[in-house]
């Protein structure tokens, strides 16, 4: 349907046009190039490797170049950016940056360094501010740390790993190195963790003092400079204020290239380009004055790039159709009312050659499915404001985000209508804004009933439009069997099932029990009943004798059953449609609560205050709870309920040559 058909197309020109080729090509991103197999002596491939790592790498400075800009001159963006895309670039100002190339590869290269810069005196920072913390406590001391004392005396310095006082420390001294009579302590600091001391005795009683102190735990300083703390300090500072210095310089460096933020995106975009490039031509077969190039076209796309090929280059250009077993690429193409959901469609797979493109039929049930479950005009009305006002005011939003919020505008359409259907306007605020505000209630008529009060009635329809969604499924597999001539398969995998599903269906509705219970206002005759009745028996037969692919009967048969038991199957898809009852009452019944809630403060001036406020938070939060609910159980229906009567998918994207910037969009004419 709207699966596009591909044809491939293979290309022979002069190695002197092959830049311009592969550029045109490029541009206009309509061809998928393959890769082409040596196949003689005349026709090499070129290894390109080596100077597309030198286009990456190129890409990854520019890029990192603009984080560094990012990071230290943040550009401003609104809160609507993801909005913007793009920006389009013509060939002149394509051309004038390109001339620039180098210059700004150079600004590049130099905010980089900048950065590590940066990065190389922080870190510096951070080891002087360690070593600042631990000279610290030793700032009073006016020795080197290395002092071990005199000719005559020995000198201890270090700490302990407690807060203990001058009397403490010569008391504990006293007691555990009784003979040590002249010891010298000056307290140099002292905090809640640890106590910093110097100790001076005799040389003599050295050896006792110095088992005395390490039995307190005294700890001599790792590493000490042979500088006084006090003058090692200085010098430490003055490095710090240096590196802050260079910090600072770096950044205001980086500030004033702030200018050079769009050239640069143009050149991680430029390079990325040129690293694709050469990634195609290491897919070419070349000889000395020819290359070979082959690839997929969309048969759409195909006459308008052969004609832009030949009027400007001497070469040749064959189009062929792929055989029946090549792996052909996918691309869909679809109107403006189908394309929004194609990204539900490729998030599960893409058609098979085989199959058929299921989105228009899709996008039908996925908007009137979308709607029913979220079933409010006040919540559809906000989400087609919203997304319409995007749409008109973000022209150059990126294709892929513009179907999705086409897709949800779509949805908000519909869900505005059955808030209508279902008089849904956030919840009943309607109804409680003139009962508490205005002294009697208004309320606005459904245009077919109220689901809060006749549930079952819902609960009825969904099933009804379950059946109408599974016998579509099952009729595009017809339509598919009978395409490919597999009439028996038509006849065993799909009329049999209408027969079985849909006779049981009619039957039951002719029965007093099912009647009473799903509260009907009808009955089908009891005679048409028995028809329907026969019917479905002879769509089971049929089932049983013609599904089996077993050489023994037996098995055979068995086989039937097996298949015939399936039909519990069609039993939970419909059952599972009940989720459009819950997901649309859940809507409802929440709003109304959150109405209620904000009502309670009566008719005042506080009670206004306090219904804006619970309206306006609480319907946001059921806003965004109701719509990711939605859009959940929408696409779980599709996924399992309707593809899986019908659809296989899981053919390879279409993944055209074409420039894959970020930043910026280069496209040739068509």
């Amino acid at each position: 349907m709207a699966v596009l058909q591909m044809q491939r197309i293979s290309i022979c020109a002069l190695k002197k046009d092959r830049k311009q080729i592969l550029e045109l090509l490029q541009r206009r991103g309509a061809v998928e190039l393959t890769d082409l197999p040596l196949q003689d002596q005349v026709f090499g491939k070129p290894d390109t490797q080596e100077q597309k790592s030198l286009f990456e790498k190129a890409a990854s400075t520019a890029s990192q170049a603009v984080e560094v800009l990012n990071e230290y001159v943040p550009e401003k963006s609104s809160m609507f950016a993801m909005f913007e895309g793009r920006r389009a670039i013509s060939a002149k100002e394509y051309d004038a940056l390109c001339g620039k190339r180098d210059e700004i590869s150079e600004t590049a290269s130099h905010l980089v360094s900048l950065s590590k810069k940066i990065a190389e005196n922080r870190a510096e920072l951070v080891k002087l501010q360690t070593q600042l913390d631990q000279l610290a406590p030793w700032a009073g001391l006016d020795v080197s740390m290395r002092f071990t004392g005199t000719r005559t005396t020995a000198a201890f310095i270090g700490s302990f790993a407690e807060p203990l006082t001058l009397e403490e420390l010569y008391r504990r001294i006293a007691e555990l190195a009784p003979e040590v009579q002249a010891v010298n302590i000056d307290l140099i600091s002292q905090s809640n963790e640890q106590t910093c001391i110097m100790a001076v005795v005799p040389r003599g009683d050295a050896p006792a003092l110095e088992e005395a102190l390490r039995s307190m735990g005294f700890m001599r300083p790792p590493s000490p400079s042979k500088l006084p703390p006090s003058e090692q300090i200085g010098i430490l500072s003055q490095q710090a204020k240096e590196a802050e210095v260079a910090v600072q310089s770096a950044q205001a460096e980086i500030a004033s290239q702030a200018k050079a933020r769009e050239s640069l995106l143009f050149l991680s975009d430029y390079y990325t380009m040129r690293a694709e490039r050469y990634q195609a031509i290491g897919c070419l077969s070349q000889s000395r004055s020819t290359f070979l190039l082959t690839g997929y076209i969309p048969k759409p796309d195909a006459a308008a790039l052969e004609a832009a090929l030949t009027s400007r280059f001497d070469l040749a250009v064959e189009l062929e159709d792929p055989g029946e077993e090549e792996e052909v690429p996918c691309a869909l193409r679809n109107n403006g009312f189908a394309e929004p959901v194609e990204g539900v469609l490729e998030s599960y797979g893409l058609p098979l050659r085989s199959e058929i493109d299921p989105t228009p039929i899709m996008a039908c049930f996925y908007y009137f499915l979308f709607g029913l479950m979220f079933s409010d005009f006040g919540y559809g009305a906000l989400l087609c404001i919203g997304t319409g006002l995007v749409l008109l005011k973000f022209k150059n939003i990126e294709p892929g985000l513009r179907k999705m919020v086409k897709m949800f505008f779509f949805c908000g359409i519909s869900t505005a209508a059955w808030g209508i259907v279902f008089s849904s306007y956030f919840g009943d605020v309607v109804n409680v804004v003139s009962r508490t505000f205005l002294g009697h209630e208004v309320s606005i008529p459904p245009l077919w009933f109220l689901p809060l009060n006749d549930p079952m009635k819902l609960l009825v329809f969904s099933m009804a439009v379950g059946v109408v969604h599974l016998f579509t499924g099952l009729g595009i597999q017809l339509y598919l069997h009978i395409k490919h001539r597999d009439y028996k398969s038509a006849l065993c995998k799909v009329i049999f099932w209408y027969m079985l599903v849909g006779g049981l269906i009619v039957f039951g509705l002719s029965t007093d029990m099912l009647v009473s219970v799903l509260q009907l206002p009808f009955a089908v005759p009891a005679g048409i009943g028995s028809v329907f009745g026969w019917v479905a028996a002879a769509g089971a037969v049929g089932i049983v004798f013609t599904n089996g692919d077993s050489a023994n009967p037996a098995v055979r048969f068995a086989q039937g059953l097996y298949e015939l038991y399936n039909v519990t199957g069609y039993l939970s898809d419909i059952l599972s449609y009940s989720r459009l009852l819950a997901l649309g009452l859940a809507t409802g019944v929440v709003g109304s609560v959150i109405n209620q809630m904000g009502s309670m403060g009566g008719k005042t001036v506080p009670g206004v205050i306090l219904f804006v406020l619970v309206f306006l938070v609480g319907h946001i939060l059921n806003f965004g709870i109701e719509l990711l609910g939605a859009y959940v159980h929408c696409n779980r229906l599709q996924f399992v309920e309707f593809f899986g009567k019908f659809y296989e998918g899981g053919s390879r994207p279409f993944s055209p040559f074409a420039a894959h910037t970020k930043y910026f969009k280069f496209k040739e004419e068509n």
